[in-house]
């Protein structure tokens, strides 16, 4: 009994053990990064790991010099417009892939999938064509548009497995009472899609505030570009003359809303990764 006792206690210390280690080495850039931006001068480069100086210079200068601003605008404007398309394509089609049997239905599914599986440079050159030719190139409409096609596979899946494990018999309740299709999606099942719908949605805006390569090659100019390829080209001669303090600076003003978004949504972000894991 004492020696089973001993291996559930070690068990169970290895494991907070694990969990703190994981902490550790998840957290600790970004902490680094928080504690970088509030240095300046010469402190910059010398490793410290407890708060030594405050200085708000590196966010003062962030702010307002350079387009930063304006880029950082771009960003919430294009996540946002592409989650709110990701999600009305994705729900539209989640529906039709979920509820309306027609031959050939699994196999498109697994296409949309497909399409996730291949890497933005594969990509690149032929976007870029379709771009210049709508005559969107260098616009956010560039960016909303490739962002799109990239999160839908995503989004139409997640929502599909959902729209899956609703009861069918509230869609038939609402035939019986005249609904239309389009009455069913926005007020009996996206009520109940929520966890779906913000894990999806979280998920596509991250993806979008985060992208880089088709924001560096879509965009050619300061007012059009966003955070991610603003940040990347804070830079100067030697690896002494780059604004290392700016840079993290600009990277905490980018990370804090993502995080704050997701303490606030943990719990739905939870739900609706797990849906349709479990049938009952």
């Amino acid at each position: 009994m004492t020696a089973s006792l001993a291996w559930s206690y070690t068990k169970k210390v290895g494991f907070y053990l694990l969990v703190a280690v994981i902490i550790v080495v998840s957290v600790f850039p970004f902490y680094y990064a928080i504690l970088t931006s509030f240095k300046s001068g010469t402190d910059l480069f010398r490793i410290t790991y407890w708060p030594t100086s405050f200085s708000w210079a590196n966010y003062t200068a962030v702010m307002t010099q350079g387009s930063f601003p304006r880029n950082l605008l771009n960003s919430v404007f294009v996540a946002t417009v592409t989650v709110l398309l990701a999600l009305f394509l994705a729900i539209t089609a989640s529906f039709a892939l979920s509820r309306v049997r027609f031959r050939g239905r699994s196999l498109l599914l697994m296409t949309i999938l497909a399409v996730s599986m291949f890497p933005q440079i594969a990509v690149l050159a032929g976007l870029f064509e379709v771009i210049r030719a709508l005559g969107i190139y260098n616009t956010p409409w560039a960016l909303i548009f490739s962002y799109t096609i990239f999160t839908l596979p995503f989004t139409v899946w997640v929502l599909t497995t959902f729209m899956r494990d609703l009861p069918i018999e509230i869609e038939e309740a609402a035939i019986v009472d005249g609904a239309t299709p389009w009455v069913i999606i926005t007020r009996v099942f996206m009520p109940l899609m929520w966890p779906a719908l913000v894990t999806t949605g979280l998920l596509a805006f991250i993806g979008a505030w985060n992208e880089f390569l088709f924001a560096l090659t879509f965009t050619s100019s300061n007012q059009t570009r966003t955070v991610p390829v603003a940040i990347a080209l804070l830079s100067g001669g030697t690896q002494y003359e780059i604004p290392w303090g700016n840079i993290m600076a600009a990277s905490v003003i980018v990370t804090v809303p993502l995080v704050v978004l997701v303490l606030i949504f943990q719990r739905k972000i939870v739900s609706g990764l797990t849906a349709g894991g479990v049938k009952g």
